[in-house]
């Protein structure tokens, strides 16, 4: 029993040394060489327990707690047991924490196609009439952001007045009415 604990532990270590190894010269990215994908994903859907990494992490744990359990003098069923739980242990653990590591990757662009809608505040003040761009901050993807802003409204809008986007001119400008037009736009 103990030479296949061992051939267990050394299959997994192997294969996560090889990843590790060949990550480290581009042979390949996070996902490179995780061959068992069932389709595509997005981040957050789900553990995903059948990759390479995930099944080698749980081999290779099955073995080292096998092995274990048997030199502290467990039978070999009780052996396997807890081979069998630090194996599965790993494997989620493995996932879970790759999945972690997926939610950082971002490329951090500001993507203004849900600004629309959105609160306010006058930073720079924004000239009448569309005549010239002010600026304005609001929250956008979980960051305060500094954007130019014109307005179709007759008079300026001063630092510090709140109003709401209402149309995205390009992808440095977005239009703003005050926050007490709200009601007549939306009548």
């Amino acid at each position: 029993m103990n030479g296949f604990f061992i051939a267990s532990a050394s299959l997994g270590i192997i294969v996560l040394l090889l990843q590790v190894i060949f990550s480290l010269f581009g042979v390949g990215d996070l996902h490179g060489m995780d061959g068992l994908h069932t389709g595509e994903s997005t981040i957050g859907e789900g553990l995903e327990l059948l990759t390479v990494r995930s099944i080698a992490a749980g081999v290779g744990f099955f073995g080292l707690a096998g092995l274990g359990s048997g030199a502290m003098g467990a039978p070999a069923l009780l052996a396997v047991l807890a081979g069998g739980v630090a194996g599965v242990g790993a494997m989620v653990s493995t996932a879970f924490l790759m999945r972690q590591v997926m939610r950082l990757e971002s490329d951090g662009s500001l993507c203004l196609d849900g600004a629309v809608g959105l609160a306010a505040t006058v930073y720079l003040t924004i000239p009448p009439g569309r005549t010239g761009p002010g600026k304005v901050h609001f929250v956008r993807q979980g960051r305060t952001v500094e954007m130019g802003a014109v307005t179709p409204v007759a008079e300026s809008l001063v630092t510090g007045a709140s109003v709401m986007v209402v149309s995205v001119v390009d992808p440095d400008t977005v239009e703003v009415i005050p926050d007490s037009l709200i009601d007549e736009v939306l009548r």
